[in-house]
């Protein structure tokens, strides 16, 4: 489950220099590049790594809930966003190993009334090959129902009558519709609910007792506050999307010890066989296997998920051969994890990695702030207003509240607040022409006043 939240306003953190391997910890250095991550509002959550079986750190970072000035540490409860998809994908293969299903079961076998249903196999689900259309990519459900309970029937209801993308198995497109279907595939086979199975076969075994589904209705002082945006000056608190609406694609929550019983069980073959584990991580197109993204670092397996739901990332890195486990569960929107992942290995076996530098605010003249001032249009209607106070840029966005710009050189400016920057454009006369805005993405705008 992935959501974008369009925030109009902070600082890209690309400066990075090489840090080779030190005299420290491996736990001391893990600490100061997520510290780094951390500073500069890139992570904000719970960290627990493992190597050859022994804990290396486990720590929180940052606040658990802004409103109530507590703080993230081992005991914090996430949401999990699609790390989900493995669980869902284990049961499926449990279910095999009982001869209750097939993988090779064609879906029509579950849900003839759906009119490719025939076409499509579970190992498709599982896959991404199905070419089903990914309910969460309909922005109306996503932005108005998403929180709300929802049937099956009302889920299925969001792709059933859209064409596939392609020929089922012939592609690869990420479909959170294919993993609900799975949920209720587990459903039909068992005559139990999709929550029931999981807790039965997987959690309650595995003792699993901080996790489960229902986030929405938990009450628990260790629940974390999800946030779409975590910066300096601004925290917004995400909404909760409902169980029912994420289910089996990405509706479990859990902490960082439960991540690693859980990374012990696949280890010890205490949920699924290992040769169902080696099908599971056996790549189809794009790497992707059984809900596990496959990859290879330093001559080794990697197996990997991540998730993102509202005010949530979570991001959990596997090498089984040596015992290993990276686990970063974070409850703020960052795209971040996968570096600070990358990251911790390098530290794990002794190469060299990075560590982000923050940007340095620079003065300017203040003759060259006032030469920026004035109205910039973005879009059509929508203007950035740019005034000077106090030796100082401020920007304001159309309908939006106004926030100070931080100068990087004297005609680059970034936020704090959001991943974005402006960079004043001057004419060949040397008059300021525009500016160019840079939030994922450059666009020109023109100044008008």
């Amino acid at each position: 489950m992935t959501r974008r939240c369009w925030l109009l306003l902070i600082v890209v953190l690309q400066f990075a220099c090489s840090h080779p391997a030190t005299a420290q910890s491996d736990a001391d250095r893990i600490n100061e590049l997520v510290n780094a991550y951390a500073r500069q509002y890139n992570f904000n959550g719970t960290l627990l790594v493992v190597n050859k079986g022994q804990v290396v750190i486990s720590k929180g970072y940052g606040m658990k809930s802004v409103k109530d000035s507590t703080y993230n540490d081992v005991n914090t409860i996430y949401q999990m966003g699609s790390v989900t998809k493995q669980f869902t994908a284990a049961l499926i293969l449990q279910l095999e190993e009982q001869k209750k299903l097939s993988v090779k079961d064609k879906l029509s076998k579950y849900f003839p009334e759906l009119s490719w249903a025939d076409s499509i196999t579970i190992e498709n689900l599982l896959t991404h090959t199905s070419g089903i259309f990914n309910y969460t990519n309909d922005g109306r459900f996503m932005n108005a129902e998403a929180t709300k309970p929802a049937t099956h029937e009302k889920i299925i209801s969001l792709f059933k009558d859209k064409p596939l993308g392609f020929t089922s198995g012939s592609k690869y497109s990420y479909s959170n519709s294919g993993y609900m279907l799975l949920g209720y595939i587990i459903e039909k086979v068992t005559g139990k609910t999709y929550e029931q199975m999981m807790h039965e076969r997987i959690l309650t075994p595995l003792g699993m007792t901080h996790s489960g589904f229902d986030f929405t209705h938990l009450q628990s002082p260790d629940k974390a506050t999800g946030y779409t945006t975590y910066k300096e000056q601004l925290k917004i608190p995400g909404a909760i999307v409902d169980s029912t609406a994420s289910y089996a694609a990405g509706a479990l929550y859990a902490t960082v010890n439960d991540m690693w019983a859980w990374h012990k069980g696949l280890l010890n073959n205490a949920t699924i066989k290992a040769a169902s584990l080696e099908r599971a991580y056996t790549p189809f197109l794009s790497n992707y296997g059984y809900g596990w993204e496959i990859d290879s670092i330093y001559g080794k397996r990697l197996v990997q998920h991540g998730g993102g739901i509202f005010g949530f990332n979570t991001l959990f890195t596997r090498i089984p051969a040596d015992d290993c486990c990276v686990i970063l569960l974070c409850n703020m929107n960052t795209g971040s994890l996968e570096k600070i992942s990358r990251g911790i290995l390098a530290i794990l076996n002794n190469r060299s990695y990075d560590i982000p530098k923050e940007k340095i605010v620079l003065p300017v003249d203040p003759a060259v702030l006032q030469q920026y001032a004035g109205d910039y249009e973005l879009a059509p209607g929508f203007i950035l207003t740019i005034r000077v106070q106090n030796n100082a840029l401020k920007v304001r966005a159309t309908g939006q509240p106004e926030f100070d710009l931080y100068a990087e050189s004297e005609k680059k400016f970034f936020l704090k607040v959001v991943e974005a920057s402006a960079e004043f454009v001057r004419g060949t006369d040397g008059t300021v022409t525009g500016l160019i805005w840079d939030q994922g993405g450059k666009k020109e705008a023109k100044k008008i006043k």
